[in-house]
């Protein structure tokens, strides 16, 4: 039995409207499939191996976590997913970059991602490091001319703002450094925390501060609202990714599991145990649905989603 499924959360809503958040989460990674599509390189163009793999890497499947969460955010705001389209791309770009790069054999030398060769094992690792290079250019050049975005000049300033900062040193880069830097050494909780706020939190809180960047005149408690909700799901989705490298299906996972034990990383579950850190993701996802009380039920997306996102086997 894989004991991911004891972590239980507050009770979701009735089953007609869980029904209805599944066929929404589809439709969701269906338009992000056909998006994403249009606005990579088509795979005939030269150079043909780079583009291929750009191609193989990002249409490769995933959960599309960061644009539902772009899109659930808009959806609370009253914005439609064709305004903030292409901010999910530019999301999801940077994040299948950072997948890449982590996957080559400098860094967590992984072999498989979303049940498929990595991208250094399906072509080379010298293409690999180009995708990584070609994609994140090429997301910050959607925030910029995408003509789907608000063209007001200070929004996509922010948008490009948003997405660098959590990209960089004090966010994803920083968070990947810190990683590879401690494995094998003895941290608190709080280091732990620090590192999974820059690693996965903060790529994930841009995806909700994003949409929220779209609406040049929300109120600032809304946009406290939503930074309240979006830093502790940030965490609990790293924990729950910890646990399920603990607890996980490898054929649900699409990815082994054990790699973090193997490379002994400091987890939540290394460091607190499975026990705590189950208690750890329930204790956050309280926090992040209270945030969001000043919208009352029109943030009802956002609640479904950190549902789904904290019980999730995959």
């Amino acid at each position: 039995m894989n004991r991911a499924a004891d972590i239980r959360l507050a009770p979701q809503a009735e089953p007609a409207r869980r029904d209805a958040f599944a066929a929404q989460l589809e439709s969701w990674r269906a338009r992000m499939e056909a998006a994403l599509a249009a606005r990579l390189p088509d795979s005939t163009a030269v150079p043909t191996r780079l583009h291929q793999a750009m191609r193989y890497s990002v249409l490769g499947g995933g959960k599309r976590v960061r644009p539902m969460l772009l899109f659930a955010s808009a959806r609370t705001l009253g914005l439609a997913e064709a305004e903030v389209e292409a901010a999910a791309c530019a999301v999801e770009l940077v994040h299948v970059y950072s997948l890449v790069h982590d996957d080559l054999p400098a860094m967590d030398d992984d072999d498989l991602r979303r049940g498929r060769p990595t991208c250094h094992k399906a072509y080379d690792e010298a293409t690999a490091v180009l995708v990584g290079d070609a994609l994140q250019p090429l997301a910050f050049q959607l925030l910029a001319r995408d003509p789907a975005l608000p063209a007001a000049p200070s929004i996509r300033l922010r948008l490009i703002e948003l997405l660098a900062q959590a990209s960089g040193t004090f966010g994803m880069a920083g968070g990947q450094a810190i990683d590879l830097a401690v494995q094998g050494k003895q941290l608190g909780i709080a280091q732990v925390e620090e590192m999974h706020a820059r690693k996965t939190g903060a790529l994930i809180r841009a995806s909700v501060l994003m949409a929220a960047a779209c609406v040049p005149s929300l109120e600032a408690r809304l946009h406290e609202a939503l930074s309240g909700f979006a830093t502790p799901i940030g965490l609990a989705f790293q924990i729950q990714d910890d646990l399920l490298d603990v607890l996980g299906d490898p054929s649900t996972l699409g990815k082994a599991t054990g790699a973090d034990r193997e490379r002994s990383k400091p987890t939540h579950p290394a460091v607190i145990g499975i026990a705590a850190s189950q208690e750890r993701v329930r204790l956050l996802h309280a926090q992040a649905v209270d945030a969001l009380s000043p919208f009352g039920e029109r943030a009802q997306p956002l609640r479904s989603l950190a549902d789904w996102l904290l019980t999730r086997r995959f």
